[in-house]
């Protein structure tokens, strides 16, 4: 019987049943799992995160970040803490990003700055609810739909607030499929669904043709992170490797073994262990409080915010402008890239199956990612 029960004292199901806050997180963590393995809703970080979370919860695995010494405390130490993982993601995803269609459309590019909207409202209403700025910082930068940037920030203006401000950004850039469909029928007209891109291209051509586009697209990157380095120096970290990513990219052959480890070895590294770390916050102590619902509510308000931002920043310009311009492409001003744009082009053919709305999206929503980036230094530099 002492063996039998030094076998029961060894195992987690003593310690689990008096923890029913460990059981929820453990339902939770199944919740994510589902949505990235049968869903396939951002699979590449719903997936590590779930497994984290279900690691993080199970009494004596010494799994959760919060856990001195164990390996997740190791990780969170030497790669959170440092704000070593966020611009490594931003090199990989410079570098697999095109900034072609941006050049082109380049005032379409400002919609993404309209998109930050939500973060900055939901700023000013985290804090009027007791908040203190830098954690409503942290909150609003959920609006921007940046992955990323929401952890870079957390990391540092609330890194007690990590976990539950993570999952509420990559739940909802999960997510995106769902709500900017709903945001745009409540928001957007029958009528304006169906301008249609390219035969306003038509009748208002564009005066300025790029003639040599490759050359732009390898000047564009280092003019730009100049340019932030002088104005937001702060948000260099985010902003300067996405760009430095890119930049590899685009100068070809010469830079390709750099342009594969950017985009392919180290993005995915990255990504594996951000997830895991990221999940391995999340522990019943930490996660379940009114904190955290204010959290996902909150960041919910960011996202719908940040999309209406962007659709009626074009309906505004449709009323002074003869070239009209849908305004499904200023709903793509968030950084949900390639999805957010995806998504409008899916809605704008539901409405006029010709109408191919796809490059004109993205140039909105690669510039949300400059913009959201370029925000989240800002913060840090006022509030840091």
């Amino acid at each position: 019987m002492e063996i039998f029960d030094k076998i029961y004292t060894m195992t987690a199901f003593d310690n689990l049943l008096d923890s029913p806050g460990s059981l929820l997180m453990i339902i939770i963590a199944g919740l994510l799992l589902y949505l990235g393995i049968r869903k396939e809703y951002e699979p590449l970080l719903l997936v590590p995160i779930g497994f984290g979370v279900l690691l993080a919860n199970f009494p004596g695995g010494n799994m959760a970040a919060t856990d001195y010494g164990g390996i997740m405390n190791l990780l969170y130490d030497a790669l959170i803490k440092t704000t070593i993982l966020p611009p490594l993601i931003f090199m990989g995803v410079g570098a697999m990003t095109d900034f072609g269609p941006m050049l082109r459309n380049l005032r379409l590019a400002f919609f993404g700055a309209a998109a930050q909207l939500g973060i900055f409202i939901v700023l000013i209403s985290a804090v009027a609810l007791g908040f203190s700025a830098p954690e409503a910082a942290a909150l609003g930068i959920i609006g921007g739909a940046d992955g990323p940037t929401a952890i870079f920030i957390a990391i540092e203006l609330a890194p007690h607030l990590l976990g539950p401000i993570a999952i509420a950004a990559y739940s909802y850039m999960a997510l995106v499929p769902v709500i900017l469909p709903l945001v745009a029928k409540l928001t957007i007209s029958e009528k304006e669904f169906k301008i249609h891109m390219k035969k306003q291209d038509k009748l208002y051509p564009n005066k300025i043709k790029i003639k040599d586009l490759k050359t732009v697209k390898i000047i564009f990157p280092i003019a730009l992170a100049i340019v932030v380095c002088l104005v937001v120096p702060t948000a260099a970290p985010l902003v300067g490797m996405l760009l430095f990513g890119n930049l590899v990219k685009e100068i070809g052959s010469s830079t390709n073994r750099l342009f594969k480890a950017a985009s392919d070895t180290i993005m995915n590294v990255a990504t594996v262990f951000l997830g895991l770390i990221v999940g391995s916050t999340m522990t019943a102590s930490s996660f379940l409080d009114t904190t955290t619902i204010m959290i996902i509510a909150g960041g919910f308000l960011a996202f719908a915010i940040s999309m209406m931002g962007g659709i009626f920043a074009v309906k505004i310009h449709n009323l002074f402008s003869k070239k009209k311009i849908n305004p499904l492409i200023g709903a793509t001003g968030l950084s949900a890239v390639p999805m957010a744009s995806r998504e409008a082009n899916k809605l704008a053919l539901k409405y006029d199956s010709s109408n191919h709305i796809l490059q004109y999206a993205m140039s909105s929503n690669i510039s949300g990612v400059i913009g959201s980036a370029v925000a989240a230094g800002i913060l840090i530099a006022l509030l840091g």
